[in-house]
């Protein structure tokens, strides 16, 4: 009704003038008859109130439509009233239905396109970096070492952009089961062993073989990089990574605790935004900021929950509730 009123209020306005200019005009030329002049100011009047509810009772569905947002796709093809307006609304909301979901359609097929092509070129690209690792496995040479931590670091953001590329179809790749937060914690460890050695950082694990219902391959990948982040921040400073794990009546938490450098207070807010590096991805270039934003978005759609604690110069801890 309010849209209804605010579309015909210069029809109202015009037609008050009009008829208040009639009117003395008349009175101007002699007629003094206000009885006549109140009957034909209520015959106007009357006369274009029958008009206008005529006129709000055939297109009441039209501005209904036009007074309240659409909340399903599907509502577009509603059928509005038979006045020729309505109808021309009709068409052309289900007109842009077709093609919004035409584009949608296009957008998809590209994105799949895109995910396909990663997902190949990431298993391509495994292969000749599984071949120079068990080349340089044959030699002790020094030269051959710095080439086999470079080929980690290639595997790591390989994987990184594997899971990346997963992440976009989650709901077709996980599955939910049992999982030993031990074994899942000690294959991610033992993926991260040449790591630690360079590093001089040792694992300190305190974890049980409690089982929670997660999605293994994924929760290998949130304790993989919370366990390269501890190490790579402890360098040259903490001498160890704990892995704790606690209980209560409610939930089991897991506990990743470094002692190294440790997070500004201006940043730990903002270590879950994608391509965050922050005052520590300056003085490490090889971060991305991209792998607790990834643990963030795995964690909620495997409906666990993560939180982050960090103290400057002390170190970070950081807490998945299962």
């Amino acid at each position: 009704m309010r849209l209804f009123l605010r579309d015909h209020f210069l029809l109202i306005l015009v037609n008050v003038l009009q008829i208040l200019i009639l009117l003395l005009v008349f009175w101007m030329d002699g007629y003094h008859n206000l009885s006549l002049h109140f009957y034909a100011l209520f015959l106007a009047t009357f006369i274009l109130m029958l008009y206008l509810t005529f006129r709000y009772l055939l297109h009441r569905r039209f501005y209904n439509r036009l007074s309240n947002p659409m909340n399903q796709m599907d509502e577009a093809f509603e059928t509005l009233d038979t006045a020729p307006l309505a109808k021309a609304l009709g068409e052309l909301l289900k007109r842009q239905h077709r093609i919004y979901m035409n584009e949608l359609d296009q957008q998809e097929k590209r994105r799949n396109d895109h995910l396909t092509f990663i997902n190949q070129w990431v298993h391509q690209m495994k292969t000749p970096l599984s071949v120079i690792e068990l080349i340089t496995q044959e030699n002790d040479d020094e030269h051959l070492e710095s080439i086999r931590e470079e080929t980690d670091k290639l595997e790591k953001g390989l994987e990184m952009v594997l899971y990346a590329a997963r992440l976009e179809m989650f709901e077709q790749d996980f599955q939910v089961e049992p999982v030993s937060l031990k074994s899942v914690i000690e294959a991610a460890i033992r993926e991260n062993k040449r790591f630690f050695i360079k590093n001089h950082v040792y694992p300190e694990v305190h974890v049980s073989g409690t089982t929670v219902e997660s999605d293994e391959k994924w929760l290998e990948f949130i304790f993989n990089q919370l366990i390269t982040n501890a190490v790579k921040y402890s360098t040259g400073k903490g001498r160890k990574v704990v892995i704790t794990e606690t209980k209560d009546a409610l939930e089991t938490i897991v506990t990743v605790q470094d002692y190294g450098v440790g997070i500004p207070k201006t940043d730990v807010k903002r270590v879950f935004n994608p391509f965050f590096t922050g005052e520590n991805g300056r003085n490490y270039r090889e971060s991305t900021g991209m792998g607790l934003y990834l643990v963030k978005e795995v964690c909620e759609k495997l409906g666990h929950k993560i939180e982050l604690t960090s103290v400057r110069g002390e170190g970070t801890s950081v807490q998945i509730r299962f």
